[in-house]
């Protein structure tokens, strides 16, 4: 081998090793990273973990959470993006459902609100709604039974006379260390919240829907990054985010848009029904931001989705909103 490479590599190992002299020369004593807060970039501060120690039963309730998600975006100003439009949201009794409604309120939507068996989130979400001068109708059923969705859509088109905008956002989720702990009854019972659920009302409202109609998923972070002990819910966020790609190329002839919002960990009563408390207190830390979502850092790419001013080119995207990259 020439003298020459042999040289060559003896003298990029010397810079290598120059370079890492320098870095290791300014790390911190016991190679320990340098502690920082969660990162607050927002129109107001936002709670970090750690959060107190907390678990649920679910579905969960809103007024129990500690602290209480943020929902209200007081400094959000509306400015007619869905006037006079009417709204259909699953699980619009709390967490990025309430939120979603409360802005589209704001922005001039009337809102029926679909819930499971949390009658008062859902009446606090319709005195939301109301508040911003809009008409709300709370409807109590199972995502999962067509024959809901049916009945909720009618309930809708006679209490507001149209649709305009659906919301399918009404989920499931159980985290199981182990596969052999998912029993049937739980991926079934995942599979038809999430999958079935969304399906069921997007099949209902469609006939309904006219040019510059919209449909906004919730989708999440697991559906495109995967989760090792959400291996259902992983799937079926997937689903969906497929399902809407397919269904946005499906209905484009129609002039009706579908896209989705995946977010990442979100402040709300799914995950305290869901974890252990001792992980319930750390929830969110994982990410870039060091801190989970509020539900009103999520709602207005709700808006933005749904209205046919800011979005009217846009259909089958999912868009991330996780608190950033390279989280641990």
């Amino acid at each position: 081998m020439d003298d020459r490479f042999e040289n060559r590599a003896e003298n990029i190992a010397d810079q290598e090793r120059k370079i890492q002299a320098e870095i290791d020369a300014k790390a911190p004593a016991g190679g320990e990273s340098k502690e920082e807060g969660a990162v607050q970039a927002g129109a107001r501060k936002y709670p970090e973990p750690p959060f107190p120690e907390q678990h649920q039963r679910k579905p969960g309730d809103e007024a129990a959470l500690d602290p209480a998600p943020m929902y209200d975006a007081p400094f959000w100003k509306g400015s007619g993006k869905l006037e006079g439009m009417a709204a259909i949201i699953t699980g619009a009794d709390s967490g990025i459902g309430r939120a979603v409604a409360v802005l589209f309120a704001r922005e001039g939507c009337d809102i029926a609100i679909c819930h499971l068996d949390e009658e008062g989130d859902a009446g606090d979400t319709k005195a939301a709604v109301e508040a911003e001068g809009r008409r709300a109708i709370v409807l109590k059923g199972d995502a999962a039974d067509p024959a809901f969705s049916e009945a909720a859509v009618k309930a809708t088109l006679d209490a507001f006379g149209r649709l305009d905008v659906v919301v399918p956002n009404a989920a499931f989720q159980e985290h199981v260390e182990a596969l052999e702990d998912l029993t049937l009854e739980h991926f079934d019972r995942t599979l038809k919240t999430n999958l079935y659920g969304y399906f069921n009302l997007v099949k209902a409202a469609v006939p309904h829907l006219k040019p510059g109609g919209s449909i906004v998923m919730t989708g999440s972070v697991t559906g495109i990054m995967g989760n090792d002990n959400l291996l259902d819910y992983s799937m079926t966020k997937g689903g969906i985010h497929a399902f809407a790609r397919s269904l946005g190329t499906h209905l484009a002839p129609r002039g009706i848009r579908v896209n989705v919002v995946a977010p990442g960990p979100v402040w709300t009563p799914l995950n305290p029904a869901d974890q252990p408390a001792e992980k319930v207190a750390k929830f969110g830390s994982q990410t870039v931001m060091k801190r989970p979502a509020q539900p009103e850092e999520i709602a207005p790419a709700f808006v933005f989705l749904a209205s046919p001013q800011c979005s009217s080119y846009i259909t089958g995207e999912i868009l991330p909103i996780i608190g950033g990259y390279g989280g641990g």
